[in-house]
């Protein structure tokens, strides 16, 4: 299954309870506008490389579209087309004034040097720039990208509009960037988890967490965790995931990766063993934190966690999703679980606007008001409905998006 089918998916399941007509879903399911282009650049040695990039902006019916921009060498049209739409449900789940957008470019960043880096991103924004922009299309931080390519974009799409830094977020603070935006995503995973453990009557002392993913998400979900009490026994990167069942030394393994370039690998302080080994570990959550799919139909019999909150994009595979559902697992949907990034790129996107920087503990304090007036706003759905969360977020999404729409007009 696409991952464009999927999330058709997922809207269905709402879109039959809420009684959405075949015209209105059609409506709400085709993106506004598809841009792919060449993204032509000279490497190092003199060669030239030819790229492609793509710009899928969904629906901005709610307000300027928002969405990521990620360099992965498995980026595709549908990959992205998948994601726009994602946005689309994510800003409206968390009632923030965007509409859906998300971009990318099929390379492997970790295949070309820094300045073929910034070749690619200035081309890149070369080829959209007159399509993205602070009042249509912001783009921000995603796989694969980071907040000095956003700085580079930021810079690039100046040299053609004027200053106007609200044209990017997850920019670097020298570039009006937003204190917290880095922490963000991973920060609202652990408020989120906070969150659901107390709405399904647990603590944190008495429940053991496997993060499968220690990039920047997971690295961030893990320290708020460990300092809310949480006893993480398993973190995982591409080098292979390493367990302790009395808990992982939090501190010990975040200095570990600073002192050997982000990376686990070596790390002898827990027992080596397999990301797939980790998702069957008998814990009580798991969240994964990496890339989606990684959950499906050849492993779920072997996910023994009795709540999964969704760090990434897609990491269930919908037939996975049904046999945990049915099995009783609760599962925090990524069009919530992950959406403190966005939530604080559109902080950086007022501060902007405003030319008025806010400090660090207004962020944290504003992410932490809407993320829990989200998620009450889910979890009361779910137990109107007796649907699921994923089901009930989505619920939400498309009854704000689909009357956004009609109060403006067809």
């Amino acid at each position: 299954m696409k991952a464009s089918e999927a999330t058709r998916l997922y809207f269905g399941y709402a879109a039959d309870r809420v009684d959405l007509d075949d015209r209105m879903r059609k409506l709400l399911l085709t993106p506004k506008r598809e841009v792919q282009v060449q993204v032509a650049i000279e490497t190092d040695n003199g060669e030239i490389e030819t790229l492609i990039g793509y710009r899928v902006q969904h629906d901005d019916s709610r307000g300027p579209m928002k969405g990521g921009l990620r360099f992965h060498p498995d980026v595709d049209l549908d990959e992205v087309r998948s994601l726009a739409t994602l946005m689309t449900w994510k800003n409206a789940v968390v009632n923030i004034p965007y509409g859906g957008a998300k971009g990318g470019v099929c390379v492997d960043p970790k295949l070309l040097s820094r300045k073929e880096l910034e070749r690619v991103t200035r081309k890149f924004i070369d080829q959209i720039h007159d399509v993205i922009g602070p009042r249509e299309d912001i783009p921000a931080p995603d796989m694969g990208t980071n907040h000095e390519i956003m700085a580079w974009i930021r810079n690039q799409w100046e040299k053609y509009h004027g200053f106007n830094p609200a044209c990017v977020t997850g920019k670097p603070a020298e570039h009006y960037g937003a204190e917290g935006r880095e922490e963000a995503t991973g920060r609202g995973v652990g408020i989120l988890a906070f969150k659901l453990l107390g709405r399904l009557g647990r603590k944190p002392k008495d429940t053991r967490v496997a993060i499968q993913g220690f990039g920047n998400v997971g690295t961030h979900a893990a320290k708020f965790l460990h300092e809310a009490d949480f006893c993480v026994v398993a973190i995982s990167d591409v080098s292979g995931a390493y367990y302790r069942p009395e808990g992982i030394d939090l501190p010990r393994a975040l200095r570990y990766t600073i002192e050997h370039e982000g990376s686990l690998k070596g790390f002898a302080e827990a027992d080596n063993i397999t990301n797939e080994q980790l998702l069957g570990l008998d814990v009580e959550m798991l969240i994964p934190a990496a890339l989606g799919g990684v959950i499906n139909k050849d492993n779920v019999d072997q996910i023994r966690a009795e709540i999964i909150l969704e760090a990434a994009n897609g990491p269930i595979h919908p037939d996975a999703d049904i046999v945990l559902h049915e099995r009783g697992v609760t599962i925090l949907p990524d069009v919530l679980a992950n959406a403190g990034g966005v939530t604080v790129s559109y902080f950086e996107w007022v501060q902007n606007l405003q030319h008025y920087k806010w400090g660090l503990n207004r962020v944290r304090q504003e992410l932490d008001h809407v993320l829990s007036e989200a998620f009450e706003q889910v979890w009361q759905e779910a137990n109107d409905w007796q649907v699921s969360l994923r089901t009930a977020a989505y619920i939400i999404a498309i009854r704000r998006v689909h009357r956004a729409t009609l109060l403006a007009g067809i």
